[in-house]
C-alpha cells in the first residue's frame, strides 16, 4: 500500500516539473529567436534488484529525466529594419561579451548600434599611435553592432563588427556545431556550447536581412501540453487520497 503513495506522490512532483517546462515555452512564444524545451520522461525500476545486503526496492513510477531543446527553425517575422537579420537553416549568430570574455550563441537576429572604445588607429608624424598626455593609448569611439545588452555580434573572422551605415549588408558570422545535445541555456535565447558539442565551424545557413525568427513554440501544442499534464496531475494527487482512504479504513478495522 505504501508503494501506491509514492506512486502518486512521485506522478505529481514530475507533472509539475513538466508544467513548468510548457509554462515556460508559452511565456516565450512572441520571443524572437526563442528555442522550444521538450519533456522526456523515463520508467523507473519495476522489479526489486539483489543488493549487497538486502534487496533494493523496485521503483515507483516514472519522472522527467532531462528537457531537450527543440532547434528547428521557427516561423518568418519581416520587420524591414536593417539591423535585423535571421538565419535561413542551420546555425547560430556569436556574442561577444568583452568584460568576461565569454562567447555565446544566440539565433535572436534584433541587433543594435553600440559605442565601443578602442586605440586611436591614427599615427603621428614618427608613424606612432597616438598617445594622451599621460603616455596612453588615445582612444576612440566606434560603433558596432551588438544585441542591445553588452554583448557585441562577432564576424565572420571572429571580429567586432563596425557600423558606418546602416544600409550596407554587414559581414556578420554564421557559426555552428554538428551536435547540439547539453548546450547550456543561459537566457530565452542564448546558449553556451560545452565541450561534447564537438568543433566550431562555419554555418551553412544564409543571412537573412529585414527579418527576424520567431519562437518555434507552436501555442496550440503547448496549451495541449498543459492539459494533459494537469490531468495527469489530478489523477496522481486522487491516487494519493484513495490510498489514504484505504489506510484509513484498514487502520479502523484493527480497532
Amino acid at each position: 500500500m505504501n508503494q501506491s503513495f509514492y506512486i502518486g506522490a512521485v506522478g505529481a512532483h514530475q507533472q509539475l516539473r513538466r508544467l513548468n517546462v510548457h509554462a515556460d515555452n508559452i511565456a516565450n512564444v512572441n520571443t524572437f529567436g526563442f528555442k522550444a524545451d521538450r519533456s522526456r520522461f523515463t520508467a523507473l525500476m519495476y522489479q526489486n534488484f539483489q543488493g549487497v545486503e538486502d534487496e533494493l526496492p523496485m521503483g515507483v513510477g516514472a519522472r522527467l529525466l532531462m528537457t531537450t531543446t527543440d532547434f528547428s527553425q521557427g516561423a518568418v517575422s519581416t520587420t524591414n529594419r536593417p539591423l535585423d537579420y535571421m538565419i535561413e537553416g542551420d546555425g547560430f549568430f556569436g556574442l561577444a561579451d568583452l568584460t568576461t570574455g565569454e562567447v555565446t550563441l544566440t539565433r535572436c537576429g534584433a541587433f543594435y548600434k553600440a559605442p565601443y572604445q578602442r586605440p586611436s588607429q591614427e599615427l603621428d608624424e614618427e608613424g606612432q599611435p597616438l598617445v594622451d598626455e599621460n603616455g596612453d593609448p588615445l582612444m576612440e569611439t566606434v560603433w558596432c553592432l551588438s544585441d542591445g545588452d553588452g554583448r557585441f555580434v562577432l564576424s565572420r573572422q571572429g571580429s567586432l563588427i563596425e557600423v558606418d551605415d546602416v544600409t550596407e549588408e554587414l559581414p556578420i558570422g554564421i557559426f555552428d556545431y554538428s551536435n547540439y545535445d547539453g548546450m547550456v541555456q543561459l537566457t530565452d535565447t542564448r546558449y553556451l556550447p560545452v565541450d561534447k558539442n564537438g568543433e566550431l565551424w562555419v554555418g551553412s545557413g544564409s543571412l537573412v536581412r529585414g527579418v527576424l525568427e520567431m519562437s518555434n513554440a507552436d501555442l496550440a501544442e503547448e496549451l495541449s501540453k498543459v492539459i494533459e499534464s494537469q490531468r495527469a496531475y489530478g489523477l496522481a494527487l486522487k491516487m494519493v487520497q484513495t490510498s489514504d482512504e484505504i489506510e484509513t479504513t484498514i487502520n479502523g478495522l484493527r480497532n
